[in-house]
């Protein structure tokens, strides 16, 4: 049994039109060398010390001295790609945004990043910010935030 049209089975009907975003121009595979934070030594072991890294500096310390066995230390080596630096999964780097005013900077570099709406911004302005945004084909990444439990009410 052949069905015509590539978009069977995708939740599309024929006479639907597909509303197309802005494609990351990023096209190399981003790479991390290491996921996991580095702990602070003995941050498992006592409470005082915080889990966040500070570079051991005692005389007698196996991180420190890099035995066999023990906790890694950051390095340079651990870097992420120049190409893939910041990038977010979705291909694009973020830029915080407070106001539609904001959006007008990405206008010519929406395939290179994307709006993130700044967590202080009001409701009724969010609605503007995405609205002006799909009309600069820039995407949001948090464009659903403070929708949801406004409809509610």
């Amino acid at each position: 049994m052949h069905r015509r049209g590539g978009n069977w089975g995708k939740g599309f009907s024929e006479n639907q039109e597909r509303v197309v975003m802005a494609v990351p121009l990023l096209t190399k595979k981003i790479v991390k060398k290491r996921v996991k934070k580095f702990k602070r030594p003995q941050s498992d072991r006592k409470i005082s010390v915080k889990p966040s890294w500070r570079r051991p500096k005692g005389i007698d310390s196996r991180v420190r001295r890099k035995f066999k066995g023990c906790m890694l230390m950051p390095n340079i080596g651990y870097g992420s790609d120049k190409k893939t630096r910041h990038y977010l999964p979705n291909g694009f780097k973020k830029f915080l945004v407070h106001n539609v005013k904001e959006l007008e900077v990405l206008m010519m570099h929406n395939r290179t990043y994307c709006a993130e709406i700044a967590h202080n911004v009001s409701t009724k302005k969010r609605k503007d910010i995405v609205e002006r945004a799909a009309q600069l084909d820039i995407v949001v990444t948090n464009k659903l935030a403070r929708l949801r439990s406004q409809e509610d009410e």
